[in-house]
């Protein structure tokens, strides 16, 4: 069995694993198709759109995302660039995000459109700081000053990788509160390197040329691991 390696960027280490294949398909969501080619791509311009908006290293974005191609986008590109995604359920109310918000105190937010009205109340009533609000597929709902995902992408620059540790914070996700307020649980790039070598691999005996379905969404460490990992 291969051994993690010390200094692991999970972004970089997935690009390069599917450079040979780059022209086959990565995602399919119910609109549009997105090749490993495309996927490397985008994760590198991702990780440029948030140097565009001043995101440091280890500095947190709230991911509110429904289950499309742009998710895995902001996902890896947070960690291409080192920044820390913080994941969270769609299926919250107003009061779980003013809360996560305010606790994991992220300085930008990116959000599927149709969630927007939630958010909105969310941060209302969140004493926080958000600088940036970068809104996926918004239709006719983009608000005054927020940013459109596909044009903040599509101005960015693409950048390398920053140089991570395996051990080092790589994302948040948030339990489901079920025993009081929802508690943020911290990630490495490691994590994730070991959900393939140590489950899909040797268990699932996941190839090249199957096909993932997962009902269980990317928010959660086990959809993730499904639709990502």
């Amino acid at each position: 069995m291969n051994t993690c390696p010390a200094e692991l960027n999970f972004a970089s280490h997935l690009a390069a694993l599917n450079a040979p294949r780059a022209a086959k398909l990565a995602y399919i969501d119910d609109t549009r198709q997105l090749t490993y080619g495309d996927l490397a791509e985008r994760v590198a311009r991702m990780a440029g759109a948030l140097r565009n908006l001043g995101l440091r290293r280890e500095e947190r974005i709230l991911l509110l995302m429904q289950d499309t191609a742009d998710w895995p986008v902001v996902f890896l590109g947070a960690l291409h660039a080192g920044v820390v995604p913080v994941a969270v359920n769609t299926l919250l109310t107003a009061d779980d995000y003013a809360y996560i918000v305010a606790h994991s105190r992220v300085r930008a937010v990116f959000v599927s459109g149709a969630l927007l009205p939630v958010l909105q109340s969310a941060l209302g009533q969140a004493p926080a700081d958000i600088e940036h609000l970068i809104v996926s597929q918004p239709g006719a709902n983009l608000p005054d000053g927020a940013h459109e995902f596909e044009s903040l992408l599509a101005a960015a620059p693409l950048v390398p990788a920053a140089r991570t540790l395996s051990d080092e914070i790589a994302f948040w996700l948030y339990s489901s509160g079920s025993t009081g307020k929802p508690k943020g649980v911290v990630h490495t790039h490691g994590n994730l390197w070991h959900t393939a070598e140590l489950y899909a691999k040797p268990v699932l005996g996941i190839r090249e040329g199957d096909v993932v379905f997962s009902a269980a969404k990317l928010f959660f460490a086990y959809g993730l691991g499904n639709g990502l990992t």
